[in-house]
């Protein structure tokens, strides 16, 4: 279950170590692992308290942030750390985040896409740091793994779970051994930030890997939570390959496996992690995937999706939660 949000018995210490023993703290929000989020106040100063306790680790996203910083990007600075009770207090770059933002004001989309994505090929430009994992074969399979291993159970399905994985092998073996890129992977619009200053405030990327550059483009652009405007994204791959090579299929087919890992992450949420709510967002997940298998390079996964999941077991299974 997702735990409430009550601030841990460590905090008030934490803080009055860390020079805001007289800070008032509120929730702020969770996200889709046990990390939890408070805003502390302290007269005119605001920060962000994370309590990510065990089996949470900080320390990558520590690691992460700080090379970040170092090549010109903004992640939240740390302000205090206390490892041992799960505790960072972070910059608090606000509440504009470039979902709310651009749904309120539609005329800010693309602008803020272009700078998303302008962003992304500043970052692409560095190397991958060497102690990054490698997003490689066994790591797609595994995160692929999840729609057998947490959707098809869920509808009842009996699939074929070693045809699965060898469509995914032979479909995935061309891009499987790119390693060149720092691949933020949760990349999307509720982990942008919009703190006023010109800065794109980066959330959520403790979970990087060194691998394709186009995994965070499908992330920003295929988006589970919002809806992209098709123009917007064939503009903004066009955008990006201006400036960078793009392959197309390496696209469609790291689509295809994130969202394939999406449907089953979600599905978990909600039977492992009672968080029911992520069940909406399959339908828009569903569209995606299937665009993605249309792909020529993804035949061979179309194919098994064709003879093991029936329309009625996608979006259509999910469509009246989304109402």
């Amino acid at each position: 279950m997702a735990p409430p949000m009550i601030p841990p018995a460590s905090a008030s210490d934490f803080l009055a170590r860390s020079g805001w023993g007289d800070a008032e703290i509120s929730p702020l929000a969770g996200d889709a692992s046990f990390r939890r989020y408070f805003r502390v106040t302290s007269g005119d100063r605001c920060a962000v308290l994370m309590d990510a306790p065990p089996p949470e680790d900080s320390r990558p996203f520590l690691d992460i942030a700080a090379h970040l910083a170092s090549l010109g990007f903004a992640p939240p600075a740390i302000l205090a750390v206390d490892l041992d009770a799960g505790l960072v207090l972070l910059e608090d770059f606000g509440d504009a985040r470039v979902r709310e933002t651009v749904d309120a004001d539609p005329a800010t989309e693309a602008p803020i896409y272009e700078r998303a994505v302008d962003l992304l090929l500043d970052l692409h430009r560095h190397p991958a740091p060497a102690v990054l994992r490698p997003y490689d074969m066994a790591e797609y399979l595994r995160e692929a793994s999840l729609f057998v291993n947490w959707y098809a159970p869920a509808l009842d399905m009996a699939v074929d779970v070693e045809g699965y994985r060898a469509a995914w092998t032979d479909a995935l073996s061309p891009i499987a051994t790119t390693h060149d890129a720092l691949v933020l992977r949760d990349y999307h619009a509720e982990n942008i930030m919009l703190p006023g200053d010109g800065r794109l405030g980066l959330l959520d990327f403790q979970d990087a890997l060194a691998g394709h550059p186009a995994y965070d483009l499908v992330s920003l652009l295929q988006d589970a939570r919002r809806d992209v405007p098709e123009a917007i994204e064939t503009a903004m791959l066009a955008r990006y390959r201006a400036n960078r090579p793009l392959d197309p299929a390496a696209y469609a087919l790291l689509g295809a496996q994130r969202n394939a890992k999406i449907l089953g992450i979600f599905v978990r949420l909600w039977k492992r992690d009672g968080k029911p709510a992520y069940r909406r967002l399959q339908p828009r997940v569903w569209r995606y995937l299937e665009r993605d298998l249309a792909h020529p390079a993804l035949a061979a996964v179309a194919s098994w999706f064709d003879r093991n999941v029936p329309p009625s077991a996608r979006a259509a299974a999910w469509e009246d939660l989304a109402e």
